[in-house]
């Protein structure tokens, strides 16, 4: 259904309350997300995108239903991910030979998912389209948030900025605008996105950002391709996004482990305690990973100045679960960040040795040897897991 959302620009995307995990299985998703797609009809009629491939009938039909499907002249694709270009081979099936504009990138990315040698109009930052009305579109090369292919479209006079990715969140919502919807839900699920998918390009986003503002385009509106439209004081998102890209941390430790025989759990415990003892102030967090939400983790970890991981040693190594998460660190490529290991041992005794090389490995600066403990820690050694805590609280 189409919603109108400033003078000829109307949202006309697709909301999607049952999806829980999105880029295959590889991020959660507990509050769904939308697909926003949006229609400019001015003298020229322009098509921002589509939505994912399972609702792309439904999409074209309901263009069809509004009476605009034929009146299409050109067709945006920010973006060439399947969750933003799924529609594209039904709708060019229905109307074939429109223009599409994009990046050099994405044209490489749409002819390698669908196949197809559409016509593709091939635009680069400061590229201008003219729709009528003496209105413009102004095309902003964005690569590596998060494709090489991204890119951005500002639309003149109404002083909106269809951002793609960028400033998006996974939340379904009927409500469609930032000042509609629960704040604190909105910059949870905001804060997960970037720290899940955009992090690892920070320093690229920042450079981008720069040049955004460089380039003095008014913004009245951010039209993101998942979740809120932020039309309240939307440079908002945009402040948030400049901090979370200069290697944002809070007053935070993160504690992170497995466990076989509840060990390492007891040990991961009394380090927690032993912190909160020598800094009451600094909040402490703590998960163990086979119980908790990998994604919701890893915003953890991204507001984390420290971390401080633990597994015991099992076949002369560490368990798979906190490698994995490690590893999914390691491409987060979090910055001033520290970070300390634990774990206990029945013979060999690898694990924390392991944990330290691996999160030096993955951009960590680590505080010390760790500290290792032989069968289950008795009064004694859990008294030493407190006072490792409390040494991490005075070295942060």
């Amino acid at each position: 259904m189409k919603k109108l959302i400033k003078n000829n620009v109307s949202w006309v995307g697709k909301v999607d309350w049952e999806l829980e995990t999105f880029h295959g299985h590889e991020l959660t998703t507990h509050h769904g997300s939308t697909y926003n797609s949006y229609l400019i009809q001015e003298e020229k009629t322009v098509l921002i995108d589509t939505v994912w491939k399972p609702f792309a009938n439904e999409f074209v039909d309901n263009l069809a239903q509004e009476g605009v499907l034929d009146k299409i002249d050109f067709i945006v694709a920010n973006h060439g991910e399947i969750d933003h270009s799924g529609a594209l081979p039904e709708l060019l099936r229905r109307i074939p030979g429109t223009p599409i504009y994009c990046t050099a990138n994405a044209v490489k990315s749409l002819k390698g998912m669908y196949h197809q040698d559409w016509n593709f109009n091939v635009v680069k930052t400061g590229d201008k389209l003219d729709i009528g009305n003496g209105k413009q579109l102004v095309f902003v090369e964005m690569p590596m948030l998060h494709w090489p292919d991204s890119m951005a479209t500002y639309l003149s006079v109404d002083d909106i900025l269809f951002s793609n990715d960028a400033f998006g969140q996974h939340y379904a919502t009927e409500l469609l605008y930032n000042d509609l919807v629960d704040q604190c839900s909105l910059f949870q699920e905001a804060m997960k996105y970037y720290a899940n998918i955009l992090a690892p390009f920070s320093a690229v986003l920042k450079r981008k950002l720069q040049e955004i503002s460089a380039l003095g385009l008014p913004i009245d509106i951010i039209a993101t391709s998942h979740g809120v439209i932020w039309r309240d004081n939307p440079l908002q998102i945009v402040e948030k996004y400049t901090q979370w890209a200069d290697n944002y941390q809070e007053n935070q430790i993160t504690i992170v482990y497995d466990t076989m025989w509840n060990g390492t759990r007891v040990l991961a415990e009394n380090i927690a305690q032993g912190i909160h003892i020598a800094d009451p102030d600094v909040t402490v967090k703590l998960f163990n990973l086979p119980k908790s939400d990998v994604n919701d983790v890893i915003m953890e970890v991204f507001k984390s100045k420290m971390v401080v991981v633990g597994s015991p040693t099992i076949n002369n190594g560490i368990l798979h679960s906190v490698a994995g998460f490690i590893n999914l660190m390691k491409e987060m490529k979090f910055k001033n960040k520290k970070a300390a290991a634990f774990g206990c041992y029945g013979w060999s005794g690898e694990s924390v040795k392991l944990l330290n090389e691996f999160l030096q490995g993955a951009g960590f600066e680590v505080l010390n040897e760790g500290i290792r403990v032989q069968w289950n820690p008795d009064q004694d050694k859990q008294q030493e897991a407190v006072e490792f805590g409390k040494e991490l609280a005075m070295a942060q």
